[in-house]
């Protein structure tokens, strides 16, 4: 671990003003994320539902779902100025009446997803829980979300080369970064966005201690290394975890119950 001066003057050297970050969204661009992360595929599992997209930011992908055949979207954030935007962009496309945007959703919903987000989420346990909250009894939970932290880059701006960011201390990355961001982030969880440093082992862990089960797993390898793919390398070598979460059969009776009783 590399830090102090040293690390710091390296990082300035090396990383410059951060415009190296290979994160930032622009591999989507001109193509579905959806579709990206999910497959084709995707679309038959929402149809006719009612969809919640957990941590939908400024609505985009809640309204391509709403575009492929489900009865309602709702989107769910914590951060009011990205609902409103996404309730502009829902005007604007005509599909406010089936796609709404809130903080707490009023309903259930049949299917939640969650895009490219639980490595950011700063209480992931708690996210588990809000979601079963918010989901039917028989519903379904789809995750789709990378690089976690042993990824090459796995620490998005931090990562000015692979794997820099488990090379260089905290402390020195977070200097680093303060000399072109005035948010004052003193930890890698505080930074626009988050960064938990999810590992895929830790997601399962989190997963085994909820009221979850997983009914698909999925560790996408990185193309490049997909030779060197195996259970033992995964966290080094995935570029994508893809998985379908359902209720394990008590956390499913006792939300049944709970239905019944709120009628």
């Amino acid at each position: 671990m590399i830090g102090g001066e040293l690390g710091f003057l390296l990082l300035r050297k090396i990383g410059g003003r951060g415009e190296r970050d290979r994160l930032s969204g622009s591999s989507y661009r001109g193509r579905s994320k959806i579709e990206t992360l999910l497959g084709k595929d995707f679309w038959r599992c929402i149809e006719g539902k009612v969809v919640i997209d957990f941590g939908c930011g400024t609505g985009g992908d809640a309204i391509e779902m709403l575009r492929h055949g489900p009865r309602k979207v709702i989107g769910v954030d914590i951060q009011e100025r990205f609902l409103e935007q996404a309730r502009m962009q829902a005007r604007s496309a005509g599909v406010s009446a089936r796609c709404e945007f809130v903080q707490t959703p009023s309903e259930t919903a049949d299917v939640i997803v969650a895009l490219d987000s639980f490595e950011h989420f700063a209480n992931p346990e708690a996210v588990l829980q809000t979601m079963s909250r918010m989901l039917a009894a028989d519903g379904r939970v789809i995750v789709a979300f990378g690089p976690t932290w042993f990824h090459p880059f796995g620490g998005h701006l931090f990562s000015v080369f692979p794997w820099s960011h488990l090379l260089f201390t905290e402390k020195a990355q977070i200097r680093w970064r303060a000399t072109f961001k005035s948010d004052g982030a003193t930890r890698f969880h505080e930074v626009e966005g988050g960064l938990n440093q999810m590992t895929i082992r830790r997601f399962e862990q989190l997963v085994a201690a909820s009221d979850f089960e997983f009914e698909d797993f999925n560790c996408v390898p990185i193309r490049k290394l997909k030779w060197l793919a195996n259970p033992l390398t995964r966290e080094f070598t995935t570029a994508l975890v893809r998985c379908k979460l359902r209720r394990r059969a008590q956390a499913s009776l006792s939300a049944q119950n709970t239905a019944r009783t709120s009628v």
